[in-house]
C-alpha cells in the first residue's frame, strides 16, 4: 500500500477538504472528462448547458461549508491548491450575473447556480455521504454525459466506479508504485521497522523516493511547512467576524498578544505550552473558517493539529531543526495512511473521530519520532491520541467549520502531545495496538447515527440556538 505524503498534505482552501476542496476538484475532473474520449458522444452532440446535484452530507452542510460555491468555481476551471481567495467572489458574481462557466480551454456552457445547482436533501447517492452528479446537456436539453463522483475526505475524489474497485480491492485501488516499505498495517510497519533497523520516517522517505528524487521530496515537504506556518501566521494577525451567520468573533490575535506580553515578562506559568499549542491550531482553523489557504492535516476540518504540534515543537526546542520537521511529516503522513486505507478520515463517514482524532494520532507519532522515539512508542503515542477521540461526533453548528471545530482543534493538539510524552515515558509496549484502535474507530462510525456524521442534524447543531 501507497499512500504519498503529499496526498496526506494537501494545500487548498478552507473551509473543508471533503465538502470545498473536493466538490472543486470532482468539478475540475468533470471538465477534463468533457473534453476526453472517455465517454460515448453521439454523433455531432456538443455539451451546452451543465447540471450538478449535491447529495448526502454535502446537500445538508453544504451551504455551510462553501460546496456551492467550491462547484461554481472548478467549472469555472479554478483548483484549490491555485486558487487566489481574494478573486473568488469576483468569479462566482460574474457566473451567477452570466448565467455561464467559462473555464479556460473550454467553450461557455450554460450554468445558471440559483437552478442549476441543487441541494438534494431527500436522494442520498449509494456508494458514500459526500456524493456529487454532474451532467452535460446539449441545446435541446438532452443529456448527454452523466458522472457520479465522491469526496471521500482529506480532498480526495473518486468515481462511483472507482470506489466500488476500492472497496473490492480493500479500500485502497493499489495503483501506485512497488515501493521497499508497503505496509497497510501498523503491525507491518513495526515488522518492517525491525527487520530494516529504520525508523518510520526513513521508511516513508525511502517508499517516497521511488517516485522523486530527495531533493524533490525535501523541497516539496518545505512547502508544505512553509504554507501551514504560512496559515498559522496569517490566522495570529486576524480579527473580526468570520463569515456564515453565527457572528463567531476570531480570537487567535488576541489570546496570541497577551501570550507574548506574558513570554516578556518571564512570569511562571504552567499552562504556557498549552496555552501556545491551542493559539497556533486556533489561527489555522480561524483561517480555514474564513476560506483562506490551508493544508489539509489529514482534513481541513482539523488542520490546525499538526502545524500547531509542529510550531509548538520548534518554539520549545531549540534545537529543532528542518531535518526534524521533514521526519515529522513523514511519520504522520505514514500514520494517516494507515488510518485512511482501514478506516476513513472522512466526518461524514465516521465523525470527528476520523478528522481530529486522526489527525492527534498523526501528530502524536511526528512528535514522538522527532523527540527521539523508537518506532513502538510512536505507535503508541499515535494509538494513546487516537482512543481518546473515539466516538467524537461531527455536529457544526449550521453546517459551518466553527463551533465545535476551531476549539477542537486546539485540545487536539493537547492530546497530541500529551499522548507523546506518554509514550516516551514507556518502553513502547502497550495494552491495545494502533491497528485494533483504528478498527474500533471504523466500527465506531458504522454504528454511528447519521445525525452526528456531518449533517447538522444533531448535538450542537441542533441544541444552541443560531444566532
Amino acid at each position: 500500500m501507497f499512500l504519498s505524503v503529499f496526498d496526506v498534505f494537501k494545500i487548498g482552501i478552507g473551509p473543508s477538504s471533503s465538502h470545498t476542496m473536493g466538490p472543486m476538484s470532482a468539478a475540475n475532473r468533470f471538465l477534463e472528462t468533457l473534453l476526453s474520449n472517455d465517454w460515448p458522444r453521439p454523433s455531432n452532440a456538443v455539451v451546452s448547458a451543465i447540471k450538478v446535484s449535491l447529495h448526502g452530507s454535502l446537500a445538508f452542510t453544504g451551504i455551510g461549508h462553501g460546496s456551492g460555491r467550491a462547484v461554481v468555481l472548478g467549472l469555472m476551471g479554478e483548483q484549490p491548491d491555485q486558487v487566489d481567495p481574494d478573486a473568488m467572489d469576483g468569479l462566482i458574481a460574474t457566473v451567477e450575473s452570466t448565467g455561464r462557466v467559462s473555464p479556460a480551454g473550454h467553450p461557455s456552457y450554460a450554468f445558471r447556480p440559483a437552478e442549476d445547482l441543487v441541494f438534494d436533501k431527500k436522494n442520498p447517492l449509494p456508494g458514500h455521504a459526500n456524493g456529487m452528479s454532474f451532467s452535460g446537456y446539449d441545446n435541446q436539453g438532452r443529456m448527454l454525459l452523466k458522472r457520479i463522483y465522491y469526496s471521500v475526505g482529506g480532498g480526495f475524489v473518486v468515481t462511483d466506479t472507482e470506489l466500488d474497485a476500492m472497496r473490492q480491492r480493500g479500500k485502497t485501488v493499489d495503483t501506485g508504485p512497488r515501493v521497499p516499505y508497503p505496509f497497510a498495517t501498523a503491525r507491518a510497519m513495526l515488522d518492517m521497522a525491525e527487520r530494516s533497523g529504520r525508523t518510520i520516517a526513513q521508511m516513508k522517505r525511502a517508499n517516497e523516493e521511488t517516485v522523486m528524487s530527495r531533493q524533490q521530496l525535501d523541497d516539496r515537504l518545505d512547502v508544505i511547512w512553509e504554507a501551514m506556518n504560512g496559515c498559522i501566521e496569517r490566522g495570529l494577525k486576524g480579527e473580526g467576524i468570520m463569515p456564515g451567520g453565527l457572528k463567531v468573533k476570531r480570537r487567535a490575535r488576541s489570546i496570541h498578544d497577551k501570550l507574548n506580553a506574558e513570554w516578556r515578562s518571564n512570569r511562571l506559568n504552567p499552562l504556557l505550552a498549552n496555552d501556545w499549542l491551542s493559539v497556533y491550531a486556533m489561527a489555522v482553523n480561524e483561517e480555514n473558517a474564513s476560506g483562506g489557504r490551508v493544508v489539509t492535516a489529514p482534513t481541513n476540518g482539523a488542520a490546525g493539529v499538526i502545524p500547531a504540534t509542529v510550531k509548538y515543537f520548534r518554539h520549545f526546542h531549540e534545537d529543532a531543526s528542518v531535518e526534524d520537521i521533514r521526519d515529522f511529516l513523514l511519520t504522520a503522513a505514514a500514520v494517516g495512511g494507515i488510518i485512511k486505507h482501514n478506516a476513513s478520515i472522512s466526518g461524514a463517514e465516521v465523525g470527528c473521530q476520523g478528522e481530529v482524532g486522526s489527525a492527534a494520532a498523526m501528530a502524536a507519532a511526528g512528535l514522538a519520532a522527532v523527540m527521539g522515539g523508537s518506532p513502538a512508542q510512536v505507535e503508541n503515542a499515535a494509538e494513546i491520541a487516537l482512543e481518546h477521540h473515539l466516538g467524537m461526533t461531527c455536529d457544526p453548528i449550521a453546517g459551518l467549520v466553527q463551533v465545535p471545530c476551531i476549539e477542537r482543534n486546539a485540545l487536539g493538539a493537547v492530546k497530541a502531545v500529551t499522548a507523546a510524552s506518554l509514550a516516551l515515558k514507556g518502553d513502547g509496549s502497550h495494552f491495545v495496538p494502533l491497528d485494533a484502535c483504528i478498527e474500533t474507530m471504523r466500527q465506531t462510525g458504522n454504528d454511528m447515527s447519521e445525525k452526528y456524521k456531518e449533517t447538522s442534524t444533531g448535538g450542537l447543531a441542533v441544541n444552541v440556538v443560531e444566532c
